[in-house]
């Protein structure tokens, strides 16, 4: 596999209308790593996420993946090349099954749908012992294994995911970040917005701090848990 990263973004500016969230933001995703994104609200983190999915077309600098320019992209285009995503809320439908999210989540695959639906409910036996019930009977923790295995469904050598443990209680939490890792078990790189920064950084193999729109700290997971800058200012120690 190459040593190449599977997702950067170089000098990026972003925003919503007018206002300018991102500044010059550059960072990048290698194959098969985790990456956690933290810094204080407001930082930009989301806005990461959301420009590399094309929710949000970059005011200047690139996005690629695998080299290719996708800055701007439709989601959807973006989502058939190989990156998924898992935002903090609305990332499930809750009228719908669990047999049904899965398919909605597979409507742009040409073949396959059957055999992979199969293996993720070997991966997530939870799913496949509820996988007539309606998503909204799931608890939070379970509706991010919906979530996670929806977005699954393509195939994706990327997963974006924003804060996967936000409102959940701490022991479900864990299970959830346990679950972040099963998927990169896959061989799928994620990068990942998290508000719990030591928790994320735990299970990540390296990170970025963002403040104001701009990377602030880059370094392995260990050493930013480990940075006294960083932990006075972003992990209140």
């Amino acid at each position: 596999m190459s040593d190449a990263p599977v997702l950067e973004l170089t000098h990026v500016d972003s925003g919503y209308g007018e206002v300018q969230v991102l500044d010059d933001l550059t960072l990048h995703l290698n194959p098969e790593e985790i990456v956690c994104l933290i810094g204080p609200n407001g930082a930009g983190k989301s806005t990461v996420l959301k420009t590399a999915f094309g929710m949000l077309t970059p005011w200047e600098g690139t996005v690629t993946y695998h080299g290719d320019e996708i800055g701007g992209m439709a989601p959807e285009d973006i989502v058939r090349e190989g990156i998924g995503y898992v935002p903090q809320t609305d990332n499930v439908f809750g009228s719908l099954t669990i047999e049904e999210n899965l398919r909605m989540g597979g409507v742009a695959r040409k073949d396959g749908l059957e055999d992979v639906i199969d293996r993720l409910y070997d991966r997530f036996p939870l799913l496949d012992e509820k996988r007539s019930a309606n998503a909204s009977t799931l608890s939070g923790g379970q509706r991010q294994v919906l979530a996670f295995a929806r977005a699954l469904v393509m195939e994706p050598d990327v997963l974006l995911i924003d804060e996967p443990s936000a409102g959940l209680a701490p022991n479900t939490a864990d299970e959830v970040f346990g679950h972040v890792q099963a998927v990169n078990d896959l061989e799928t790189a994620i990068l990942m917005v998290e508000q719990n920064a030591t928790k994320g950084l735990g299970i990540s193999d390296r990170g970025y701090v963002l403040d104001q729109g701009t990377v602030r700290f880059e370094d392995e997971a260990s050493a930013l848990l480990d940075n006294d800058d960083v932990s006075k200012l972003y992990l209140g120690g």
